[in-house]
Protein backbone atom coordinates (compact mmCIF):
# COMPACT_ATOMS: atom_id res chain seq x y z
CA UNK A 1 0.00 0.00 0.00
CA UNK A 2 1.22 3.49 -0.82
CA UNK A 3 2.10 5.61 2.20
CA UNK A 4 -0.09 8.65 2.65
CA UNK A 5 1.51 11.74 4.15
CA UNK A 6 -0.29 13.37 7.05
CA UNK A 7 -2.30 16.45 6.14
CA UNK A 8 -4.30 18.49 8.63
CA UNK A 9 -6.76 19.43 5.90
CA UNK A 10 -7.99 15.81 5.85
CA UNK A 11 -9.18 16.02 9.47
CA UNK A 12 -13.02 16.11 9.58
CA UNK A 13 -14.28 19.60 10.27
CA UNK A 14 -10.92 21.27 9.55
CA UNK A 15 -12.28 23.47 6.75
CA UNK A 16 -15.26 24.58 8.86
CA UNK A 17 -13.08 25.56 11.80
CA UNK A 18 -10.65 27.37 9.50
CA UNK A 19 -13.48 29.39 7.92
CA UNK A 20 -14.91 30.31 11.32
CA UNK A 21 -11.50 31.41 12.59
CA UNK A 22 -10.85 33.58 9.53
CA UNK A 23 -14.32 35.13 9.87
CA UNK A 24 -13.71 35.91 13.54
CA UNK A 25 -10.36 37.50 12.69
CA UNK A 26 -11.25 39.53 9.61
CA UNK A 27 -15.01 40.20 9.75
CA UNK A 28 -14.60 43.06 12.30
CA UNK A 29 -11.90 44.63 10.10
CA UNK A 30 -14.10 44.38 7.00
CA UNK A 31 -17.01 45.99 8.90
CA UNK A 32 -14.74 48.80 10.15
CA UNK A 33 -13.51 49.56 6.62
CA UNK A 34 -17.05 49.41 5.22
CA UNK A 35 -18.46 51.84 7.80
CA UNK A 36 -15.64 54.30 7.16
CA UNK A 37 -17.54 55.02 3.92
CA UNK A 38 -20.87 55.52 5.68
CA UNK A 39 -22.45 58.87 4.83
CA UNK A 40 -24.05 59.20 8.28
CA UNK A 41 -22.64 59.67 11.76
CA UNK A 42 -23.77 56.27 13.00
CA UNK A 43 -21.35 53.36 13.19
CA UNK A 44 -24.20 50.83 13.41
CA UNK A 45 -26.70 52.01 10.79
CA UNK A 46 -25.73 52.16 7.11
CA UNK A 47 -27.05 55.38 5.55
CA UNK A 48 -25.28 55.38 2.20
CA UNK A 49 -21.86 55.44 0.58
CA UNK A 50 -19.62 58.49 0.88
CA UNK A 51 -15.97 59.54 1.22
CA UNK A 52 -16.91 62.46 3.50
CA UNK A 53 -15.09 61.18 6.60
CA UNK A 54 -11.68 61.03 4.92
CA UNK A 55 -11.52 64.79 4.14
CA UNK A 56 -12.91 65.49 7.63
CA UNK A 57 -10.12 63.42 9.20
CA UNK A 58 -7.51 65.02 6.93
CA UNK A 59 -8.66 68.56 7.77
CA UNK A 60 -8.64 67.84 11.52
CA UNK A 61 -5.61 69.77 12.81
CA UNK A 62 -5.29 67.56 15.88
CA UNK A 63 -5.26 64.40 13.75
CA UNK A 64 -2.50 65.84 11.56
CA UNK A 65 -0.49 66.80 14.65
CA UNK A 66 -0.65 63.37 16.31
CA UNK A 67 -0.03 61.66 12.96
CA UNK A 68 3.16 63.64 12.40
CA UNK A 69 4.25 62.89 15.96
CA UNK A 70 3.58 59.17 15.45
CA UNK A 71 5.51 59.12 12.18
CA UNK A 72 8.42 61.03 13.74
CA UNK A 73 8.66 58.73 16.76
CA UNK A 74 8.24 55.57 14.65
CA UNK A 75 10.82 56.64 12.06
CA UNK A 76 13.53 57.63 14.55
CA UNK A 77 12.88 54.63 16.80
CA UNK A 78 12.91 52.23 13.84
CA UNK A 79 16.19 53.63 12.49
CA UNK A 80 17.94 53.42 15.86
CA UNK A 81 16.48 50.00 16.67
CA UNK A 82 17.50 48.63 13.26
CA UNK A 83 21.06 49.94 13.63
CA UNK A 84 21.40 48.34 17.08
CA UNK A 85 19.74 45.14 15.88
CA UNK A 86 22.12 44.90 12.91
CA UNK A 87 25.15 45.22 15.17
CA UNK A 88 23.67 42.67 17.58
CA UNK A 89 22.92 40.24 14.75
CA UNK A 90 26.47 40.55 13.41
CA UNK A 91 27.89 40.06 16.89
CA UNK A 92 25.85 36.91 17.53
CA UNK A 93 26.18 35.22 14.13
CA UNK A 94 29.57 36.24 12.72
CA UNK A 95 31.59 34.77 15.57
CA UNK A 96 32.48 31.41 17.02
CA UNK A 97 29.83 29.82 19.18
CA UNK A 98 30.63 30.34 22.83
CA UNK A 99 29.09 29.39 26.13
CA UNK A 100 26.30 31.72 27.12
CA UNK A 101 25.31 32.54 23.54
CA UNK A 102 21.79 31.25 24.15
CA UNK A 103 21.54 33.61 27.12
CA UNK A 104 22.50 36.49 24.81
CA UNK A 105 19.69 35.54 22.40
CA UNK A 106 17.31 35.39 25.35
CA UNK A 107 18.25 38.86 26.56
CA UNK A 108 17.90 40.42 23.10
CA UNK A 109 14.48 38.84 22.56
CA UNK A 110 13.31 39.46 26.14
CA UNK A 111 10.75 42.19 25.22
CA UNK A 112 8.99 39.65 22.98
CA UNK A 113 8.47 37.18 25.83
CA UNK A 114 7.70 39.52 28.71
CA UNK A 115 4.13 40.94 28.81
CA UNK A 116 4.10 44.41 27.29
CA UNK A 117 2.51 45.90 30.41
CA UNK A 118 5.54 44.77 32.45
CA UNK A 119 7.92 46.45 30.01
CA UNK A 120 5.77 49.58 30.08
CA UNK A 121 5.79 49.80 33.89
CA UNK A 122 9.56 49.22 33.98
CA UNK A 123 10.15 51.98 31.42
CA UNK A 124 7.79 54.29 33.30
CA UNK A 125 9.74 53.87 36.55
CA UNK A 126 13.10 54.23 34.79
CA UNK A 127 12.20 57.38 32.84
CA UNK A 128 10.28 58.93 35.73
CA UNK A 129 13.45 58.97 37.84
CA UNK A 130 15.33 60.63 34.97
CA UNK A 131 12.56 63.23 34.53
CA UNK A 132 12.72 64.10 38.21
CA UNK A 133 16.52 64.38 38.13
CA UNK A 134 16.78 66.40 34.91
CA UNK A 135 13.44 68.17 34.61
CA UNK A 136 13.36 67.31 30.91
CA UNK A 137 9.92 66.26 29.65
CA UNK A 138 10.55 66.04 25.89
CA UNK A 139 9.76 63.46 23.25
CA UNK A 140 13.12 61.71 23.62
CA UNK A 141 11.73 59.45 26.36
CA UNK A 142 9.02 58.14 24.06
CA UNK A 143 11.53 57.57 21.26
CA UNK A 144 13.89 55.74 23.63
CA UNK A 145 11.06 53.55 24.96
CA UNK A 146 9.88 52.63 21.44
CA UNK A 147 13.46 51.93 20.40
CA UNK A 148 14.02 49.52 23.28
CA UNK A 149 10.78 47.70 22.50
CA UNK A 150 11.41 47.52 18.72
CA UNK A 151 14.97 46.15 18.79
CA UNK A 152 13.97 42.44 18.93
CA UNK A 153 11.44 42.96 16.12
CA UNK A 154 14.22 44.30 13.90
CA UNK A 155 16.73 41.74 15.16
CA UNK A 156 14.79 38.62 14.12
CA UNK A 157 14.66 39.16 10.32
CA UNK A 158 18.23 40.51 10.25
CA UNK A 159 19.58 37.52 12.14
CA UNK A 160 17.55 35.13 9.98
CA UNK A 161 19.03 36.74 6.87
CA UNK A 162 22.57 36.44 8.23
CA UNK A 163 22.12 32.78 9.18
CA UNK A 164 20.81 32.03 5.68
CA UNK A 165 23.70 33.75 3.91
CA UNK A 166 26.53 31.72 2.42
CA UNK A 167 29.83 32.82 3.95
CA UNK A 168 31.79 31.75 0.89
CA UNK A 169 31.88 35.26 -0.58
CA UNK A 170 33.04 36.75 2.72
CA UNK A 171 35.78 34.13 2.95
CA UNK A 172 36.80 34.84 -0.64
CA UNK A 173 37.02 38.57 0.10
CA UNK A 174 39.29 37.85 3.07
CA UNK A 175 41.45 35.61 0.88
CA UNK A 176 41.82 38.54 -1.52
CA UNK A 177 43.26 40.66 1.32
CA UNK A 178 40.12 42.72 1.94
CA UNK A 179 39.96 44.28 5.38
CA UNK A 180 37.11 43.50 7.76
CA UNK A 181 35.50 46.84 6.92
CA UNK A 182 35.84 46.30 3.16
CA UNK A 183 34.35 42.82 3.45
CA UNK A 184 31.42 44.15 5.42
CA UNK A 185 30.83 47.16 3.17
CA UNK A 186 31.11 45.48 -0.23
CA UNK A 187 30.01 41.90 0.52
CA UNK A 188 28.10 41.43 3.76
CA UNK A 189 26.07 44.65 3.77
CA UNK A 190 24.65 44.36 0.21
CA UNK A 191 23.63 40.75 0.87
CA UNK A 192 22.18 41.69 4.26
CA UNK A 193 20.26 44.73 3.01
CA UNK A 194 16.91 42.93 2.38
CA UNK A 195 16.95 41.72 6.00
CA UNK A 196 17.83 45.20 7.27
CA UNK A 197 14.99 46.79 5.27
CA UNK A 198 12.59 44.11 6.49
CA UNK A 199 13.65 44.69 10.10
CA UNK A 200 13.28 48.45 9.64
CA UNK A 201 9.73 48.10 8.32
CA UNK A 202 8.74 45.66 11.06
CA UNK A 203 10.13 47.98 13.76
CA UNK A 204 8.38 50.96 12.16
CA UNK A 205 4.98 49.22 12.13
CA UNK A 206 5.46 48.00 15.71
CA UNK A 207 6.27 51.51 16.94
CA UNK A 208 3.49 53.14 14.91
CA UNK A 209 0.83 50.79 16.34
CA UNK A 210 2.01 50.77 19.96
CA UNK A 211 -0.45 51.90 22.63
CA UNK A 212 0.51 50.41 26.01
CA UNK A 213 4.10 51.65 26.25
CA UNK A 214 3.13 55.02 24.81
CA UNK A 215 0.38 55.50 27.41
CA UNK A 216 2.80 54.79 30.27
CA UNK A 217 5.80 56.81 29.02
CA UNK A 218 4.37 59.86 27.25
CA UNK A 219 4.07 63.24 28.95
CA UNK A 220 1.12 65.62 28.65
CA UNK A 221 0.51 66.77 25.11
CA UNK A 222 2.49 63.91 23.53
CA UNK A 223 -0.37 61.81 22.21
CA UNK A 224 0.39 59.61 19.22
CA UNK A 225 -2.24 58.57 16.67
CA UNK A 226 -3.19 55.30 18.46
CA UNK A 227 -3.52 56.97 21.88
CA UNK A 228 -5.49 59.84 20.34
CA UNK A 229 -7.89 57.35 18.75
CA UNK A 230 -8.24 55.49 22.06
CA UNK A 231 -9.11 58.71 23.89
CA UNK A 232 -11.59 59.68 21.18
CA UNK A 233 -13.30 56.28 21.29
CA UNK A 234 -13.71 56.58 25.06
CA UNK A 235 -15.79 59.73 24.52
CA UNK A 236 -17.72 58.69 21.41
CA UNK A 237 -17.20 56.45 18.41
CA UNK A 238 -17.55 58.21 15.06
CA UNK A 239 -17.01 57.26 11.45
CA UNK A 240 -13.99 59.62 11.49
CA UNK A 241 -12.19 57.09 13.71
CA UNK A 242 -13.13 54.38 11.21
CA UNK A 243 -11.57 56.42 8.40
CA UNK A 244 -8.35 56.97 10.37
CA UNK A 245 -8.24 53.26 11.26
CA UNK A 246 -8.69 52.31 7.60
CA UNK A 247 -5.78 54.51 6.50
CA UNK A 248 -3.60 53.12 9.28
CA UNK A 249 -4.60 49.60 8.24
CA UNK A 250 -3.71 50.36 4.61
CA UNK A 251 -0.26 51.63 5.60
CA UNK A 252 0.35 48.55 7.75
CA UNK A 253 -0.75 46.17 4.97
CA UNK A 254 1.55 47.89 2.45
CA UNK A 255 4.56 47.65 4.78
CA UNK A 256 3.87 44.05 5.79
CA UNK A 257 3.42 43.06 2.13
CA UNK A 258 6.79 44.62 1.34
CA UNK A 259 8.23 42.79 4.37
CA UNK A 260 6.90 39.47 3.03
CA UNK A 261 8.28 40.10 -0.46
CA UNK A 262 11.71 40.96 0.95
CA UNK A 263 11.97 37.99 3.31
CA UNK A 264 10.44 35.21 1.22
CA UNK A 265 12.79 32.60 -0.15
CA UNK A 266 13.46 32.92 -3.82
CA UNK A 267 13.36 29.73 -5.83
Amino acid sequence: MARRDFSASRIPGFATVAILVFCALYAPIVILVAYSFNVGDSIAIWEGFSFRWYPIAWNNEQVREVTMRSLTVATIAALIATTVATLAALGTTRRRKTRGQTFIYLMINQPLMVPEIVTAVALLIFFASIKVATGYQGLAYLIAAHTAFCIPFAYLPIRARLEGMDTTLETAAADLYATHWQTFRFVTLPLLMPGIIAGLMLAFVTSLDDVVITLFVKSAGQDTLPTYMLAKIRRSVSAEVNAISTLLLLLTVVLLTAFFLLTRKRE
